[in-house]
């Protein structure tokens, strides 16, 4: 593995390739938050979509290109990944994640939404549900993190990240291979790895200050607590789950299922940990029919998609 420096990169540099319209820069909690909100504003239940570790609103492009000509659909980059870039005062626990999405709606002047999170991304979702119930409609959990759990596989960058000398080399150096590996191993097909999504991730990984972030955002866990009041969620909940996930295993999406009274549970027995960024046309179908679905019945306990 040949090892080269590879500096940090300013907002400046990336936004030409990956912050174009509609990207926009929204001051919230004392950062500039990558956003990006799309379709009609008459719409009275907005949809937020939030990423996952190492990821960037872009995970989410097909879900709003399926979506945003009938929906009003916002998307934002985490505070440490992505263009937004490091949390101002360092703090990346899941609590102070909910509190910038609850200062974000608010800065939007939102009321309530349908809220939808990978990975991380899910975990920030139900915790917002379960700190501030009255501003969530509904709530999706995509291969959704939160539970304690023992990975069958992680991805090598996020071992790396977690190792102290190891991390502080990799905030000089950065092999691509390392973030090829990373991306392969979260998808249930790696051949549908393309060179471009290697270099989004890459290249947002050098935005300057995420990689220390991640080495933070690793070391600061979920609150037992916070874990103990998944039961007591009340609103419509969809989750989805690839069945070939490594990192987060589909014995989580059974244990949400359970947990979360009346929830509806798909799994797809070809896909990864990124389901809607893997297989934006099949996963978004089957969220358009969770919001047609107005009475969100427990009709369907355990689908299976292939």
């Amino acid at each position: 593995m040949a090892l080269h420096r590879v500096p940090d990169r300013t907002v400046e540099q990336l936004r030409v390739r990956w912050a174009q319209a509609p990207s926009q820069f929204v001051d919230v909690a004392g950062m500039q938050l990558h956003l990006r909100d799309e379709g009609p504003r008459d719409d009275p239940t907005p949809i937020v979509l939030i990423h996952g570790t190492s990821s960037s609103l872009h995970t989410w492009d097909g879900w709003v290109h399926a979506l945003k000509d009938q929906r009003r659909v916002i998307r934002f980059d985490l505070p440490g990944f992505g263009l937004t870039g490091p949390s101002a005062d360092n703090n990346y626990s899941i609590e102070n994640y909910a509190r910038i999405v609850i200062a974000l709606l608010d800065e939007l002047q939102l009321e309530q939404v349908v809220i939808v999170g990978n990975s991380l991304g899910g975990n920030v979702a139900w915790a917002t549900a379960v700190l501030y119930p009255q501003r969530i409609k509904k709530l999706v959990l995509v291969d959704a993190s939160g539970y304690p759990n023992q990975a069958q596989s992680v991805p090598i960058g996020f071992m790396i990240a977690r190792i102290p000398l190891l991390n502080k080399l990799m905030e000089q150096v950065l092999p691509r291979s390392v973030i090829e590996s990373s991306v392969k191993n979260v998808y249930g097909d790696p051949a549908l790895v393309t060179a471009e999504l290697i270099d989004r991730y890459f290249e947002l990984t050098t935005r300057a200050g995420n990689r220390q972030a991640l080495s933070q955002r690793l070391r600061q866990t979920q609150t037992e607590s916070l874990v103990n009041r998944i039961k007591d969620l009340k609103l419509p909940t969809l989750i989805i789950w690839g069945d070939r996930d490594r990192l987060i295993p589909p014995a989580m999406a059974d244990r949400f299922h359970q947990d979360i009274v009346g929830s509806q549970l798909v799994r797809f027995n070809r896909l990864g940990h990124v389901p809607q960024e893997e297989d934006p046309s099949s996963t978004v179908t089957v969220f358009k029919q969770f919001l047609a679905d107005a009475n969100q019945t427990a009709t369907r306990l355990s689908d299976k998609v292939d």
